[in-house]
Formats: structure tokens, C-alpha cells, sequence
């Protein structure tokens, strides 16, 4: 792990595992929560952010959490110590934390290593297939009183995360695009017509599927707004919906969630234009402006 690109895997699935992994010792040996907090000298709600990810590890902690699990054997401590260890180093997003919000940096941990990402966008064209000039449009009417300098930043964080589709072992990227969003022109005509141009040579790629939701199908599965689900090879990481709001967002892991969003995804995969559709579809678009 380095800060020199966006790598596979990642911190944020490596704390998910080394979480997973340490709610089922504790659960074993019927160690309650709280007991296991004050082994460590934290709260009981702090065993549960760390058995779920959502913090970083302290190689200490664990070491004292594996003692009081029964884990006592060097050969057992070791790859688990290892995975604190590499839980613990810092993402490639870590250099934009002065333009990143607390409650996004999760998303992008999960999202360099996801093996599959769903996305329903209304609004924009999704974040991983923006062309430059575009995101700067966007992110300009997002933070409309940002300096020059800030908003370069922004931009240039936001080309770094698509990195991740063009690396070996890429993710599959399968994004479904409202109409509305194709034809809003965000940025002037040009700026529209390039990123356009820019999204046919983009689903030439493997690993990327772009559907569009058209006009005339009127009310369809995704009346509740945009969303994605990320999955990962891993098998102990949840499948986890990713809800963003104007100042925060939501994660969703919990099955019954999960599942609706995946309902609601297989029916909006169907219900939109058949990805053999899409190159004309965008050229029409572009063509007319």
C-alpha cells in the first residue's frame, strides 16, 4: 500500500475483515461487549464500531483482545496482527483529506474494493465516468464559493478515483443513467457534448455497462433516487449501499436493505434500454445539442 495511486484492496475491507473475524472469536468464547471494551480500556460501542470496521485498529488493542478470546497461539495471532497492521495504513485518498467530507472517505475505501459496483444516477453522470471539464462544472455548482485552487483539487481527486477501472483486475462497473441526466447541459453545450463523447469511448471498456432510463418509460424501480451497491470478492464483506445526501450519506449493510436495493437494480436493468442501445443513444444525445 502507497499514497502513489488507488490500489486494490484497501484498508477500509481489511477493517471490515479483521472485524468480522474478531465478533466471531468474542462470540465464541460468549464474551459480551462491554466485558471486551473494558479489557481494552474503551466502551462497549467502540468493540462495535471496530467488530463492523468503522475505525481504525490499534495493533495493542487487538493483541489484548485476542488474549482475552482464548487466542494465544503465535502461529493464530500473527496474520490477524498483520491484518491490524495493514488495516491501519492510510487509503491513497488520504492526501485530499482537506477537500474530502468525513462521511465520503468510507465510500471510497469500499469502492477501491468492491469487485462489482451498481449504480442508478438521475442527476449526473456518475462520478466514475466524468470527463474533467464536466466534473469541474459539476463540482463548481456544488460548492459555488470554493476557491480556484480547491476546486482543482477536487477535480483531480475525482479523476484519481477512476483509476480503479482501468488497473489490473478492474472492478465491473454496471451504471444505469437517467435520460434527464444526458440531456442536462451541466457546464454549457460543449462541456455536454465532450463528456458524452467521453462516456461512448468509456463503455468500450470490458468491465463497464451503461444503460439508459429513457423519458418515455415514466415512473420505473428507482423512484427513490440515486444509489449504488458495492460487492466484494471477499466473502465475510456485506454487500453495502451507498445513500449520499446533500451534507452526509448513508450505509446501508443489513440484508432485508440490501436486498430491496438489488431488487430494485435487476428491475431497473431491465426496465432500461438494452446496453446494445447505448452508443446510439448517447450519439443522438450528443449529435442534438
Amino acid at each position: 500500500m502507497t499514497d502513489e495511486g488507488p490500489p486494490g484492496g484497501g484498508p477500509t475491507v481489511r477493517r471490515i475483515l479483521l472485524g468480522s473475524q474478531l465478533r466471531r472469536l468474542r462470540e465464541a468464547r460468549e464474551i459480551a461487549r462491554d466485558q471486551a471494551g473494558y479489557s481494552i480500556r474503551a466502551s462497549e460501542s467502540k468493540i462495535s464500531r471496530m467488530e463492523l470496521g468503522r475505525v481504525p485498529f490499534k495493533e495493542r488493542d487487538v493483541a489484548d483482545l485476542l488474549t482475552l478470546y482464548g487466542v494465544t497461539d503465535e502461529a493464530e495471532r500473527a496474520p490477524l496482527l498483520a491484518l491490524a497492521n495493514a488495516a491501519s495504513v492510510p487509503g491513497w485518498w488520504h492526501r485530499y483529506g482537506d477537500v474530502l467530507a468525513d462521511w465520503f472517505q468510507p465510500y471510497l475505501g469500499l469502492e477501491e474494493a468492491a469487485s462489482i459496483v451498481r449504480t442508478y444516477e438521475v442527476q449526473f453522470v456518475p462520478g466514475l465516468l466524468q470527463a474533467p471539464a464536466y466534473a469541474r462544472a459539476v463540482i463548481t455548482v456544488g460548492h459555488p464559493d470554493a476557491a480556484a485552487a480547491e476546486i482543482d483539487r477536487r477535480v483531480a481527486m475525482r479523476m484519481a478515483r477512476q483509476k480503479v477501472l482501468t488497473r489490473p483486475a478492474p472492478p465491473r462497473l454496471w451504471a444505469v443513467i437517467d435520460e434527464a441526466a444526458l440531456r442536462r447541459p451541466i457546464g454549457g453545450t460543449d462541456v455536454m457534448r465532450a463528456q458524452l463523447q467521453a462516456l461512448i469511448e468509456k463503455i468500450r471498456l470490458d468491465n463497464i455497462v451503461v444503460q439508459v432510463m429513457p423519458f418515455r418509460f415514466g415512473s420505473h424501480a428507482a423512484e427513490c433516487g440515486a444509489f449504488s451497491i458495492l460487492r466484494f470478492p471477499e466473502p465475510d464483506v456485506p454487500d453495502v449501499v451507498y445513500l449520499e445526501h446533500l451534507t452526509s450519506a448513508i450505509y446501508l449493510d443489513k440484508r432485508h436493505d440490501v436486498d430491496s436495493y438489488l431488487q430494485a437494480m435487476e428491475r431497473l436493468t431491465t426496465q432500461a434500454e438494452p446496453r446494445d442501445s447505448t452508443p446510439g443513444i448517447l450519439a443522438a444525445i450528443r449529435d442534438a445539442l
